[in-house]
């Protein structure tokens, strides 16, 4: 036995085809190679020429479109900021200092200073006289009306104090006792036992002999009632609603619903297929057109090029472009040697004539080396101490 690769994932097994698989596929691939072909040809022409336009066409126009920005509107720009805008904001940031900044500085530390000086000293001054008057006079003032308006008060409130516990007691027990009293033993005892034998044992009697047994009654009879209204009901819409409804999706809908699923299934495969067809075959025309042009425009270009243009190109340059060359830089050299000629004989004129009518300049001294002299200082092989002088 082979041995089982388990890294590859198993192989995925497709469900039988049947039939009218078949018989749908082959005409709807059909139908649509013969749709989609035109299609595609025209795609595959219209995507050449679009990178054709785009290579030949729009990069060059942007290329030179952003030099020709750069040419008329990034250059000017640059030198307007640099020979226009700098310099006026310099000038006007030098004209705001000398008219604005300077004088608000001298304003300000030659007349505001001193005056804000003054009257934080003056506000000082006065903030300790009033820090004064407050210690000095204000508060103990104050702690003495303080203390006369709590002694007053104290004692206001002892008296008011007594006074509502007198009247409190007084009416306590002259209002208060005699009223719960009365309430408590002449109106509340009767009038419970009245209300008890009169009303709640008679309404308790009729609740568990009368009402209960009626309550019960009318409940089961309800709930039988609603029982066979729900199953009949129930039964109705099973037959009228749910079993009809049923068979038209179990025999109906889902065939139509599969067949339907299978023809979009089938016609976006065939879709596909036609499409990478379509493009195979555009692709294998495009190649037979590329191939035909060239042999038919292409290949007699360049052999015309190769055999009769460039050999009568070498000829001309070799004939007629190269010894007209030599003969302007010959013709050039010339030229300037003569022109060398006629400066150093001019040079030469000037200089006699300056010569006849100044007379000759004086000779400048010659000027010594710039290399620096041996200095006179001891050294260990000269005697030029005082003690070892000869």
């Amino acid at each position: 036995m082979d041995p089982v690769d388990l890294r590859k994932p198993p192989a995925r097994q497709e469900p039988p085809e049947g039939c009218l698989v078949v018989a749908i596929r082959m005409p709807v691939r059909v139908a649509a190679l013969v749709l989609v072909l035109p299609v595609r040809m025209a795609w595959d022409a219209l995507a050449a020429a679009g990178r054709f336009v785009t290579r030949t066409v729009l990069r060059p126009a942007g290329r030179a479109l952003v030099w020709l920005a750069g040419v008329l509107l990034v250059r000017p720009a640059v030198v307007l900021w640099r020979y226009g805008v700098l310099p006026l904001c310099r000038a006007l940031a030098w004209l705001g200092r000398v008219l604005l900044v300077v004088p608000v500085v001298l304003l300000y530390r030659s007349v505001l200073a001193p005056v804000g000086h003054a009257l934080a000293l003056l506000a000082s001054r006065a903030a300790a006289a009033l820090a004064w008057l407050y210690a000095r006079v204000l508060t103990p003032f104050g702690h003495a009306a303080l203390r006369l308006l709590r002694g007053t008060a104290s004692a206001l409130r002892t008296v008011a104090l007594g006074a509502c516990t007198a009247v409190a007691w007084l009416v306590r027990y002259a209002v208060v006792v005699p009223v719960a009293w009365l309430v408590r033993y002449v109106v509340v005892v009767p009038g419970v036992w009245l209300v008890r034998h009169l009303v709640v044992a008679p309404a308790r009697w009729l609740y568990a002999r009368i009402l209960t047994p009626v309550g019960r009654a009318a409940g089961r009879l309800a709930g039988l009632l609603l029982a066979g209204v729900g199953l009949g009901l129930y039964w109705a819409g099973r037959v009228l609603l749910v079993l009809p409804a049923s068979a038209l999706w179990r025999w109906v809908l889902v065939p139509l619903g599969r067949l339907l699923a299978l023809l979009a299934r089938e016609v976006a495969e065939a879709l596909g297929h036609a499409w990478r067809m379509a493009g195979r075959i555009s692709v294998a025309v495009g190649r037979f057109l590329g191939t035909l042009f060239r042999l038919v425009f292409v290949e007699p270009v360049r052999w015309v090029h190769r055999t009769v243009l460039t050999p009568v190109g070498h000829l001309l340059r070799d004939a007629v472009l190269r010894p007209a060359a030599e003969a302007a830089r010959t013709a050039g050299r010339a030229g300037r040697q003569a022109l060398a000629a006629a400066r150093e004989t001019v040079r030469q004129v000037r200089a006699d004539v300056r010569r006849a009518l100044f007379g000759r300049p004086p000779e400048r001294e010659a000027v010594g080396g710039r290399e620096p002299q041996p200095s006179g200082a001891r050294t260990l092989g000269r005697s030029t101490t005082a003690l070892t002088k000869d």
